[in-house]
């Protein structure tokens, strides 16, 4: 079995490599190739994943590559998690917006569509050459905004499944409050790519006893203090909300702490110096503890069972992915992208049923996902007036005023990377 992983330059890729070399019985992959046009880097993330892959005794081969249709040819999965603009439009993403007294982030509001403008055309690039190549391989879609990325995959007919952490790193926080293997957890995870709730923690399966009344009432102020969030927030909603869903209910409180101490794009550029200074050590041969404060916990485990179910015989497992909604809720569109438990198996995810959402949940899912539809439709077709109106959707955002100034930042800052601006 052969997997590509495009981005495999990132200074995350070990802690993708680490969960391949650990779990090679459940995926046995044959070769791993990392493709990336930053060569230098390549080459010392290619080193130390040789290293990990010879400690863990993986009998598979890290080979790597620059050249895209090289490294995706005779792929059975080609993973994407590429930056477009890297770091640096990284920091721009989550600078600008605030200028305007809106959340700076990578993935959410105005810096969140920036990101989709940018990564969109190139990601369905990308697809192409799989789908001219070896059209048999799956896309799985680790790159954000993933809701984004991955419905514009799926329109353009692309066998892609996208995947977030989220969900995983909840499973695993839950399952040590309670006592409890992650495996015997289930989340019954639902709504878009950063903006989930759980709406219950079972123990077993989906049909099993629902301990979310327990974890409130015995943990919660551990959970809240995870989530950034007063523990009145999670007892009167009932549920657990994403962290990512703090930038809705305290988003003027976010903007003001985001005002006062350095991004986390810088951060994270700083924490990449050190990680690349570590990685080039020949003496390496294991992740470094550092990576944990990289972000993106638990992905390479997620991606492992991911990819084991859609090219394994083990037959279908349940998972959290993003995937067309088809029905799952039924207040949204069937070509809406959302995330939820789905039935993984060889032709793909199939998702569970959910129960009837709460308005204060399905509100603010619908709200959202107009303005995915209308920020893919920026994303294809490029335009001031189609970024302008989706700003204008956002909830974060939805004053014309205030749409007005973002676009004319979004445009300043990125023309770069779009051509029609």
């Amino acid at each position: 079995m052969k997997l590509a992983v495009v981005g495999g330059g990132s200074t995350y890729t070990p802690e993708l490599v680490d969960g391949f070399a650990r779990l090679h019985g459940t995926l046995p992959v044959s070769e791993l190739v990392l493709i990336d046009p930053a060569a230098e880097r390549l080459e010392l993330i290619g080193g130390l994943a040789r290293r990990i892959f010879a400690r863990q005794g993986h009998p598979g081969r890290v080979t790597t590559t620059s050249d895209l249709d090289a490294g995706i040819t005779g792929a059975d999965a080609v993973l994407l998690q590429l930056r477009v603009g890297g770091q640096a439009a990284r920091l721009r993403d989550e600078t600008w917006p605030l200028e305007c007294g809106c959340v700076g982030q990578e993935t959410t509001g105005a810096g969140g569509l920036a990101k989709a403008l940018r990564t969109v055309p190139v990601v369905l690039d990308i697809a192409e050459r799989v789908r001219r190549t070896n059209p048999d391989a799956w896309i799985i879609d680790f790159t954000n905004p993933v809701g984004i990325v991955t419905r514009a995959l799926l329109r353009a007919g692309h066998k892609a499944v996208g995947l977030c952490n989220v969900a995983i790193g909840l499973q695993r926080k839950f399952a040590a409050l309670l006592d409890l293997a992650p495996a015997d957890l289930h989340l019954d995870h639902v709504g878009l790519n950063h903006l989930t709730w759980e709406l219950g923690v079972r123990r077993g399966g989906p049909d099993g006893e629902d301990l979310l009344g327990t974890l409130l009432a015995e943990h919660g102020e551990a959970v809240a203090g995870d989530l950034r969030l007063p523990r009145a927030v999670l007892d009167r909603l009932g549920v657990v909300p994403s962290y990512y869903l703090r930038y809705f209910y305290a988003h003027d409180e976010v903007v003001r702490e985001l005002g006062t101490k350095p991004s986390r794009a810088a951060e994270v550029a700083a924490m990449e110096s050190e990680l690349l200074a570590l990685y080039g050590d020949p003496a390496l041969d294991e992740k470094p503890a550092l990576l944990a404060k990289r972000g993106g916990a638990f992905y390479s485990e997620a991606a492992v069972d991911l990819a084991a179910s859609l090219l394994g015989d083990g037959g279908p497992a349940v998972q959290v992915v993003n995937t067309y909604n088809n029905g799952t809720l039924p207040f949204l569109p069937d070509d809406a992208v959302v995330e939820v438990q789905a039935r993984v198996g060889g032709s793909g995810p199939v998702p569970l049923a959910v129960p009837r959402l709460d308005p204060l949940f399905s509100g603010l899912i619908s709200h959202v996902s107009a303005y995915e539809d209308l920020a893919l439709d920026a994303a294809l077709r490029g335009g001031r007036e189609r970024v302008f109106k989706a700003l204008l959707a956002h909830p974060l955002i939805g004053q014309y005023d205030l749409a007005e100034g973002l676009t004319d930042r979004l445009l300043a800052h990125n023309k770069e990377h779009l051509p029609w601006a």
